[in-house]
């Protein structure tokens, strides 16, 4: 079971968003909004 919220601790990271929005062509400005928002609104909720 640890290994899962490890998993999952990665691929909701904020910072693991920012790194793939980045790659899908995204400026880094927006793609640090979508980041702030959704660390705020969902992950400090979902893994915090």
């Amino acid at each position: 079971m640890q290994s899962f919220r490890r998993l999952c601790q990665h691929f909701f990271n904020p910072l693991h968003l920012f790194c793939r929005l980045r790659q899908a062509g995204v400026s880094g400005r927006v793609a640090l909004g979508v980041c702030r928002a959704y660390e705020r609104g969902v992950y400090r909720h979902l893994l915090g």
